[in-house]
């Protein structure tokens, strides 16, 4: 019989079971895991260097950052956030750093780093890890949970978007919202920037006409459309939307989103006032790199020679020029899910269930996920220590 069994070996599955064998030395609390590898995604995390989570340490603001689970996030991350997070680790030895952008790395570039401090601490308390575990079953008992050959008084599911925790959640009495994919670069087959593959501009503005989708950040032109900061939270905010459109949808590009289109269009004209035996491809007026300046202008003219209302049409594309989103790419090892356990049905305080008392929940089980930068492993760390805590003094 055990006090507390954890299925699911990724960062929030063993952060809770550290935490509940921490605070309940004696309890019997064990972590099952179905593959033969523990914290896969950790492993492949920010290129392999592990983004362990984001230098924001104010809830209100670190909420922000979630499309789908944040304002249920807000009073756990009064318990356990980034700066809970970076204490952690560098209380047990790990030097971190943070990059100009705000995200948490280890000093080494390695997730190696991560993985052996969480298996070390894993190994100092003695925490019973059992691989390769196929769970047919989850049968609540009037002691608990009956988890195939196992018996415990507390269960938590930290299964992340894998499909057996959804089901076991099902058959424990809870809903789940369809998971579809979040995250993700967007493909444009159409695009007449593919030639500037490896290009990156910063700023810029998206949003999907129709639609109260925007977001704005730099932006990386590749072979297959479009990705960077902005496309990636375009894509998290927009997951449903751009999931039920089939992922062919309208784009719409504000080069210079700190420029209205009156000011633009007026520093064209002053060009072709002070300049005009120049051409505009070589007077390059905001700084774009050559390469996409010369794509997005294709006109080689003095700026004498071009007409006033071709300016305007200019104006107008450097402001809002329109791309077709047909199709979308992601890394099937890194890309977060839209979706899963109701929120509704979890009681973020304890990480309990509301309809199945003893059952918590952590991870990306959950129907939670957070933009690029830090913020899902963060919420890993959160729901995990929470559930860990929770189902220990339970």
């Amino acid at each position: 019989m055990y006090d507390v069994i954890v299925i699911g070996g990724g960062a929030a599955g063993l952060f809770a079971a550290l935490r509940a064998q921490t605070i309940a030395p004696t309890a019997k609390v064990a972590l099952l895991e179905k593959s033969g590898v523990l914290l896969a995604k950790v492993r492949i995390s920010g290129g392999g260097r592990c983004n362990v989570t984001h230098h924001c340490f104010d809830p209100g603001k670190l909420m922000q950052n979630y499309p789908r689970g944040g304002h249920e996030l807000m009073g756990a991350f009064h318990r356990f956030q980034p700066q809970d997070t970076i204490e952690w680790f560098e209380a047990r030895g790990v030097a971190l750093k943070t990059e100009a952008d705000g995200r948490v790395f280890p000093i080494t570039d390695s997730s190696e780093t991560i993985i052996n401090i969480l298996l070390d601490e894993a190994k100092k308390l003695n925490l019973e890890i059992y691989m390769r575990q196929r769970i047919e079953k989850i049968k609540k008992t009037d002691r608990g949970f009956q988890v195939g050959p196992y018996v415990t008084r507390t269960l938590i599911l930290a299964t992340g978007n894998g499909r057996d925790g959804h089901s076991w959640a099902t058959q424990l009495g809870h809903a789940i919202q369809t998971p579809v994919p979040s995250l993700f670069t967007l493909n444009i087959p159409t695009s007449p920037l593919k030639g500037l593959s490896g290009i990156s501009h910063n700023p810029v503005e998206l949003s999907i006409p129709g639609t109260s989708l925007v977001q704005r950040g730099s932006l990386l032109i590749t072979h297959f459309g479009f990705s960077g900061p902005a496309a990636l939270k375009l894509s998290a905010w927009g997951a449903r939307t751009l999931y039920e459109h089939g992922y062919a949808i309208p784009l719409a590009i504000n080069w210079l989103p700190d420029t209205t289109i009156s000011q633009i269009f007026e520093t064209l004209l002053q060009c072709k006032k002070t300049v005009p035996h120049r051409t505009l491809l070589s007077e390059n007026p905001f700084k774009l790199s050559r390469n996409l300046w010369k794509t997005l202008l294709n006109d080689e003219r003095r700026l004498n020679d071009i007409p006033q209302k071709h300016l305007q049409i200019l104006a107008q594309k450097l402001h809002a020029d329109m791309y077709q989103v047909n199709g979308k790419t992601t890394h099937k090892e890194e890309f977060v899910t839209c979706g899963g356990v109701t929120r509704k049905e979890v009681q973020f305080t304890t990480m309990e269930s509301k309809i199945c008392p003893g059952l918590y929940f952590a991870g990306e089980i959950l129907d939670i996920d957070g933009v690029t930068g830090g913020f899902n492993f963060q919420a890993a760390w959160t729901t995990g220590f929470i559930a860990g805590t929770s189902a220990a003094e339970r």
